[in-house]
């Protein structure tokens, strides 16, 4: 059986990059990256899946008490909040990633509404720094196999910060191949 980790299908907004099984890094080992945005200057997203043991209210001044992971989006910026969220174009300023997946927007309106109750805090996922890759670079990734582009499913699993393993979650969905992968080891010394 072949187990290179490749496919042939293309980056764009909207779609999850899953890190190759075996990538040593503190921001990418065994990570799952939502698309924000893919265009000819590259491309940026937000690693879904390397949270921090950190409430929101420590890291923003006056940010209500919302108990909400919160998530290192990747290594760029990271002294600095972002958000997706569902709430569409209520918070003035919200941009569409796709399928009804937000991107920022008036972050002092974010506040308020939270605090008053008008937004649930399950409609908003919030991430210190982010992931980003200049012209070409992410392609060049992922010819070397570093990752694999992957459709959502369903989109508010990308809100969903309760999910223990997406990346397993993923890998299982791409086939037989990337299932018997997403059981392998992380370091094979240690079996």
């Amino acid at each position: 059986m072949d187990l290179s980790f490749s496919n042939r299908r293309k980056a764009r907004k909207g779609r999850v990059l899953i890190a190759d099984p075996f990538t040593d890094d503190d921001y990418f080992g065994r990570a799952v990256v939502y698309i924000c945005d893919h265009n000819s200057e590259g491309t940026f997203g937000f690693v879904l899946n390397n949270f921090i043991d950190i409430d929101l209210n420590e890291v923003a001044k006056n940010f209500p008490d919302i108990k909400s992971n919160i998530s290192i989006g990747g290594p760029v910026q990271t002294e600095h909040i972002f958000f997706l969220h569902t709430i569409g174009m209520s918070i003035e300023g919200s941009m569409e990633v796709d399928d009804g997946i937000y991107i920022g927007g008036n972050y002092d309106q974010l506040k308020q509404k939270l605090d008053d109750g008008e937004i649930n805090p399950k409609e908003v996922r919030f991430f210190l720094g982010y992931s980003g890759w200049s012209a070409g670079q992410l392609q060049e990734e992922i010819d070397n196999h570093s990752w694999i582009v992957a459709p959502v499913l369903n989109p508010l699993e990308i809100m969903d910060d309760t999910v223990i393993d997406i990346w397993s979650n993923y890998m299982r969905r791409q086939g037989k191949k990337y299932d018997i992968l997403s059981r392998s080891p992380i370091d094979f010394n240690a079996n």
